[in-house]
Formats: structure tokens, C-alpha cells, sequence
């Protein structure tokens, strides 16, 4: 139980602190670097979130996580400890940003209202695909629950419902989606904006390869189904003579 408050706890922070700093375009935050040792920090916290995060669905990655816990626990807490690192380290790059003080663009009056609606639409499909992906696997809370219990994790199977039916990669769709209908614009979000979009489109390629070693053929119909990323319906296929 320890272990579930401490990670729902970064959790809350993380995903607070990104929805906070994006509202504003990344020009409000704790981090106060001057100028130019500013650039290196915040490129230390921007790569540093797709780097450990990666790295941790590695195979040598999840030995580390297995070490993160009392003996005999850590493989059942593994997804509990990914997701506390996954918290702290959103919570580092969203709330220990170092502004550059420039804003571009900020929404008033109706553009106002209509791009917050859009960007709690987004925060909305973000919730929607983490829930047809397995709430408790994204969350953490599957494994501290299953320790609890005294029994092993029971991982969802391969999603399909849901934004799955659309893309392969709802999760990573509806995030990028996020970092786009923000209301302010300045130069601190269109950096975070672009480089992990880019990580959201490349990551989903290493998923997959453990997904096909899986699931198998399984995946693979599914794959020829649904597009990986983009939501465009595919043209169906010629029917065999």
C-alpha cells in the first residue's frame, strides 16, 4: 500500500503539473535557470523523460525495475515502479522548466474557451485510451493491488476496444494531441511539443515488436486492420480471385 500511494501519488503531481504548464504554454513553472545555462537544463529534462522511459521497457530495463522493491516483490511491483518514475520524471520536466519569458500567441475571449475545450477534449481521449489499455497497467496501481491481494499480476490482453479500433497507438495519438490545442504559445512549448511528438510517433515501433512476440499472428491481423497512428480509414482490400 505504500508503494500504491507513493506512485498515484507522483502520478497526480506529473500529470497536474503537465496540465498546468501547458494551459500556459510552458511560460509559468518553478524552474528558474537564467539564461544561458537555461537551454542545457531544460534540454536535460526534455530528453530525459523518452530516454529513462524507453529504456525501462528494455528487458534490462525491467531487471532494474525488479531491483526497485523488498526482495521477492519486485517483478509483481514492476508496473507500480514504472509508473512512480514515469510521474516523477513528467513532474521534473513540466514543473522544473526554466521559461524564456517570450509568449507568441495566447488565446482571448471565444478562441479562448473554444481551444480549453479542445484541450480538455484531448485530456479526455488520453483518459479514454489509458482505459481501454487497462487503467491499473497505466496507472500502476496492478501491481501494488495484486501484491496486496497475494496473488500475480493479471495483465490485460491486447487492446482492441475503444480509440484501438481507430489506431494502434491511441495513447500516444491523444498525448501528442494534448501538447497541440494548448491556448498560449511561446518558443519553451513548441520545443516540448515537437520532440515528444516525435517520440510519440518513433516509441510505438519498439511496442510493437514485443506486442508480435506475444500475440503473435494475432497482431499481426490486427495491424493489417488498423492503422498505426494517423486515424485514416485504409482502403479494402481486392477480394482473392
Amino acid at each position: 500500500m505504500s508503494y500504491g500511494l507513493v506512485c498515484h501519488g507522483f502520478f497526480a503531481l506529473g500529470v497536474g503539473a503537465m496540465m498546468v504548464a501547458m494551459l500556459f504554454g510552458m511560460s509559468k513553472s518553478l524552474g528558474g535557470v537564467p539564461t544561458p545555462w537555461s537551454w542545457v537544463v531544460n534540454a536535460a529534462l526534455l530528453v530525459q523523460f523518452p530516454v529513462v522511459h524507453s529504456l525501462l521497457l528494455t528487458n534490462r530495463g525491467r531487471r532494474v525495475l525488479s531491483r526497485l522493491a523488498p526482495s521477492g516483490t519486485g517483478s509483481t511491483l514492476s508496473t507500480t515502479t514504472f509508473a512512480t518514475i514515469a510521474g516523477l520524471q513528467t513532474f521534473a520536466l513540466f514543473a522544473l522548466w526554466s521559461p524564456s519569458g517570450t509568449v507568441w500567441w495566447r488565446a482571448q475571449g471565444a478562441v479562448l474557451v473554444a481551444m480549453a475545450v479542445l484541450y480538455g477534449t484531448s485530456w479526455l481521449l488520453l483518459l479514454w485510451s489509458m482505459w481501454s489499455a487497462g487503467l491499473g497497467l497505466q496507472t500502476g496501481s496492478l501491481g501494488w493491488t495484486a501484491l496486496y491481494k497475494g496473488r500475480p499480476p493479471r495483465y490485460p490482453g491486447m487492446p482492441q476496444t475503444g480509440l484501438f479500433r481507430v489506431t494502434r497507438q491511441p495513447i500516444y495519438v491523444t498525448f501528442a494531441l494534448t501538447l497541440w490545442t494548448v491556448p498560449t504559445w511561446t518558443p519553451d512549448q513548441l520545443v516540448v511539443a515537437v520532440v515528444l511528438t516525435a517520440y510519440c510517433v518513433v516509441a510505438p515501433r519498439f511496442k510493437e515488436r514485443r506486442y508480435r512476440r506475444i500475440y503473435g499472428e494475432a497482431f499481426d491481423d490486427y495491424a493489417r486492420r488498423v492503422p498505426y497512428w494517423l486515424p485514416f480509414p485504409r482502403p479494402r482490400a481486392a477480394p482473392r480471385p
